[in-house]
């Protein structure tokens, strides 16, 4: 893989644990103040679970980041379905107005914005030809 490509990923792996990590920790260790600024109502239990996604998801945007073209596919394959699958819960979530469209809204907008960025990369590695005696 080009460097300047795998430096470019690389980049937008830390700032994607960064972002994961400011989101999850507050998640996990205060859910009930971060859903009450949110506008939330629903169960801590089920908060703490997402900010486990969240940290799981963005902990392995950090520990894989020196990774092949490979692990790098694999990655981004997850990085996809859950925020594919985040942009449907939130917008859902809005629609039956279980979110504000402020706060939906803007939660669908980060969604979407790494979803493209991971869609964007994916492709651009899949494109690559695989080096000499790889198949």
């Amino acid at each position: 893989m080009g460097e300047d490509r795998s430096r470019g990923l690389r980049f937008w792996f830390k700032i994607h644990f960064l972002v994961d990590v400011l989101v999850a920790v507050p998640l996990m260790l205060i859910p009930r103040y971060v859903m009450a600024v949110l506008g939330i109502e629903g169960s801590v239990v089920l908060a703490r679970v997402v900010a486990a996604a969240l940290l799981g998801i963005g902990g392995e945007s950090l520990l894989g980041r020196n990774g092949d073209k490979e692990s790098f596919l694999g990655m981004l394959r997850l990085k996809i379905i859950w925020s594919s699958m985040a942009i449907l819960a939130l917008g859902w979530g809005v629609v039956e107005k279980e979110l504000s469209l402020v706060v939906g809204g803007g939660l669908f907008g980060v969604f979407l914005v790494f979803n493209l960025l991971w869609v964007y990369w994916y492709r651009r590695l899949k494109s690559l030809k695989p080096k000499l005696g790889k198949t």
